[in-house]
């Protein structure tokens, strides 16, 4: 499975339809995560950058796209960021592999 952290920020017209009709819009996005065999693991709000986010669990890195791509093309959200999320293990054995390789400098 890919784990991957979107980042969110709804444009202005979709926030005065939540605040004139208040409503849980994990629901929708799980439908949407669930439909591409993926799990909505947690859906938070925030202020700052973004307006929200949303962990996810996807089959591969092709369905995390097309959810994003999917919620974009709605026309709800302004700008979207996805970070893709590494677990400790997956690290840790990309640290073994990268402790014997050197990138070769620039001649100069």
């Amino acid at each position: 499975m890919a784990l991957s952290m979107i980042q969110f920020s709804y444009k202005s017209d979709n926030v005065m339809k939540l605040l004139k009709n208040p409503e849980d819009r994990s629901t929708a996005v799980k439908q949407l995560i669930e439909k591409l065999g993926g799990k909505l693991l947690a859906f938070y709000y925030s202020y700052g950058e973004y307006d929200g986010l949303i962990i996810v669990d996807m089959p591969d890195q092709t369905s995390g796209l097309a959810a994003t791509m999917a919620s974009f093309a709605s026309g709800g959200t302004s700008r979207l960021k996805t970070t893709i999320l590494i677990s400790v293990d997956e690290a840790l054995v990309a640290m073994k592999e990268a402790s014997g390789l050197k990138l070769e400098q620039p001649k100069g």
